[in-house]
C-alpha cells in the first residue's frame, strides 16, 4: 500500500506546497471580505483545501472517505446546537457522541466554530497537518474584527467538537487493521493478481473490519455473485472479457472523455524506461464532496445546509466503500486486463490504470450511487449541474442533467476504461443505491 502513502520524497515538498496553498487562499480572502454569522463559502474553501492535502499525500480512495466523513461530521456538529431545524447525529447514529457545546448563540461565530473544527479534525487524519495549518490560519484572518470573546470562545467550542469526533474516530477499528498481516494473493484460476506497470500491493485488504455508519454490517447488502469464471469463448465469463476488450479497442472520442473524466486514480503510475513516477489525482469519493459543494453553491445554500449537505455524501461514500471493500476481497475476482491477457490478447492495456484491488463490484459504481442517490433526496431530482471538479487536473467541464446522470456515467466509464465487467458495474450500482437509501432512512437531520 506503499504508493498510497506520503513519501520522504513528498514530505521535502510539503512546506512549498503549504506556502502555495496559503497563498492562494489569502489573496481570496482579503481584509475587505464580508464574513456574515454564517459564511457558507469558507467551509467550501476548507473542503477544497482539505482535499489539494488528500491528493498531495496520495490516500487511497477507502482511506480518503474516512478523511472526509469525521472531518464533515465535526463541521456539521459544531453548529447544529444552534439551529432549530438541524438535529444533531447523535440522535441518529449508534454510539455517536453526545457533544456538549453550550447554547450561548450570542458569544459564537459559527462560521469560525464550523471551519475551526473540520480542520482541526482533518489535521489528525492526514501527514500533511502543517499545511492544513496554514490553511486555516489564512481563512481565520478574515476573523480578526470580530469581537475577541466571540472569537476565543468559537475556537474553544470548534477543539470540543473535534477532539470528540477524533475520540470516537479512534474506536472504529482503522489503527487495528494497520497492524493485521500482509495480504496475501491466492494463485488459483478466475483470481485477481496484481496488474502493470506497478505490480501494486493490494489496497486496504480489511477495510470491511471498519466500524460503518448507517450498515448494519459490511454485509448487509452482499450483492449477486459475479459471472461464475470460464476460460473457454462460448462460457458467458469469456463474453463479459470480451466485451471489455472490444469496447476498449473501439472507444469514441466520447466514451474516451468520460473514462479520462471519471479516472480519479489517486496515484497514476507514469514509466519511461526505467524511471517511474506518479500523477497524483483525487479520490472517487473526493470527486462527489466537489459535487456536494457544487450543488450547495448552486442553491446559495447557508452554513448548516451546505455542512449537512457535505455529511450525508461523505456518510454514504464511506459506508459505500466499506460495502463495496467487503464484496471485493470475498470474490476476489480477476481483472479485465489480466483475463484478456491470458485468454484474448497478450499485448492488449485499458485505457486507464487497472488499480490495486480486486474487480468486483465496481468501486465508482457503488459509491457514486450511493452519493447521488442522498444528494438527489437533499437537492431534489432533475438537478443540473456544471461539473468542472476535474478542470484542476487538466480535463474540462461536463453538464449533467441530475446527480444520477453523473452517477450512471461515472459507472460505466469503467467499462470504457477497460477495468471493470458489466456485472461488477451493474450490480455495483444496485448495491450503491441501496446503500444511498439506507442513508436516507436512518440519517435524519431534519424532521421534514
Amino acid at each position: 500500500m506503499m504508493p498510497y502513502r506520503s513519501s520522504k520524497q513528498n514530505r521535502m515538498r510539503i512546506k512549498f506546497f503549504s506556502i502555495l496553498l496559503g497563498v492562494h487562499i489569502s489573496s481570496v480572502i482579503t481584509a475587505q471580505t464580508l464574513i456574515k454569522e454564517e459564511n457558507a463559502e469558507l467551509l467550501h474553501r476548507a473542503e477544497k483545501a482539505l482535499t489539494s492535502v488528500i491528493v498531495h499525500d496520495i490516500f487511497s480512495p477507502p482511506v480518503a472517505s474516512r478523511i472526509y466523513l469525521y472531518s464533515s461530521m465535526a463541521a456539521y456538529e459544531s453548529i447544529v446546537p444552534f439551529q432549530e431545524k438541524y438535529k444533531s447525529l447523535s440522535q441518529t447514529i449508534k454510539g455517536f457522541p453526545d457533544i456538549r457545546t453550550g447554547n450561548n448563540r450570542l458569544n459564537i461565530n459559527k462560521s469560525v466554530t464550523c471551519v475551526y473544527a473540520f480542520m482541526k479534525t482533518a489535521q489528525r487524519l492526514v501527514f500533511s497537518e502543517k499545511v492544513l495549518e496554514d490553511s486555516l490560519n489564512a481563512i481565520l484572518k478574515s476573523f480578526k474584527k470580530i469581537n475577541a470573546v466571540v472569537y476565543k470562545n468559537s475556537i474553544a467550542l470548534g477543539q470540543t467538537v473535534s477532539d470528540s469526533i477524533i475520540s470516537w474516530a479512534n474506536r472504529d477499528n482503522y489503527k487495528e487493521t494497520r497492524k493485521l498481516r500482509r495480504y496475501n494473493f491466492t494463485k488459483a484460476e478466475g483470481k485477481w493478481l496484481p496488474t502493470p506497470p506497478g505490480y501494486m500491493a493490494a489496497v486496504e485488504p480489511y477495510w470491511n473490519k471498519i466500524r460503518a455508519v448507517i450498515l448494519d454490517s459490511s454485509q448487509e447488502f452482499k450483492p449477486d455473485r459475479p459471472p461464475v469464471f470460464a476460460s473457454n469463448d462460448t462460457s458467458g465469463f469469456y463474453k463479459q472479457a470480451y466485451e471489455v476488450y472490444k469496447t476498449g479497442n473501439t472507444l469514441s472520442a466520447s466514451q474516451r472523455d468520460i473514462a479520462l473524466f471519471w479516472d480519479c486514480n489517486p496515484f497514476f503510475l507514469n514509466t519511461q524506461g526505467h524511471l517511474n513516477f506518479a500523477t497524483k489525482k483525487l479520490s472517487p469519493g473526493g470527486h462527489w464532496i466537489s459535487i456536494a459543494g457544487i450543488a450547495a453553491k448552486k442553491m446559495n445554500a447557508d452554513l448548516i445546509m451546505s455542512a449537512a449537505a457535505y455529511v450525508m455524501t461523505s456518510i454514504a461514500l464511506f459506508d459505500g466503500f466499506i460495502s463495496c471493500w467487503d464484496e471485493k476481497y470475498r470474490s476476489n475476482l480477476i481483472r479485465p486486463e489480466t483475463y484478456i491477457n491470458s485468454y484474448i490478447d497478450e499485448k492488449w492495456r485499458p485505457l486507464l490504470q487497472t488499480p490495486p484491488f480486486p474487480e468486483y463490484t465496481s468501486g465508482h459504481s457503488v459509491i457514486s450511487t450511493a452519493a447521488a442517490t442522498v444528494l438527489t433526496n437533499f437537492f431534489g431530482d432533475n438537478f443540473s449541474f456544471i461539473d468542472n471538479t476535474e478542470t484542476y487536473y487538466g480535463l474540462p467541464v461536463r453538464s449533467f442533467s441530475s446527480f444520477m446522470q453523473a452517477a450512471d456515467e461515472a459507472a460505466v466509464s469503467r467499462l470504457y476504461g477497460g477495468i471493470h465487467y458489466k456485472a461488477a458495474i451493474e450490480n455495483g450500482q444496485k448495491q450503491g443505491k441501496l446503500i444511498g437509501e439506507k442513508t436516507i432512512r436512518k440519517i435524519h437531520l431534519t424532521d421534514e
